[in-house]
């Protein structure tokens, strides 16, 4: 394994994507969030606490942590 995979999900290698927090619904466990060209995505948020105008680490839908 190179070291450029280590930042990479060893199950489909896809990477993590910072996005933005647009809006939480937090009775759902989602929030809209944009990545950095603007494109929209709702994302799964029951692994952190996030809050509007937080940027979260998101692979496969699922927000990982805050950063």
């Amino acid at each position: 394994m190179s070291s450029d995979d280590e930042f990479h999900c060893i199950t489909c290698a896809d990477e993590g994507v910072p996005m933005t927090v647009l809006a939480v619904d937090l009775e759902r466990g989602l929030a809209l969030c944009a990545d950095d060209q603007g494109a929209n995505s709702t994302v799964e948020i029951a692994l952190v606490d996030a809050n509007l105008g937080d940027t979260l680490l998101v692979h496969a839908g699922t927000a990982l942590v805050r950063v």
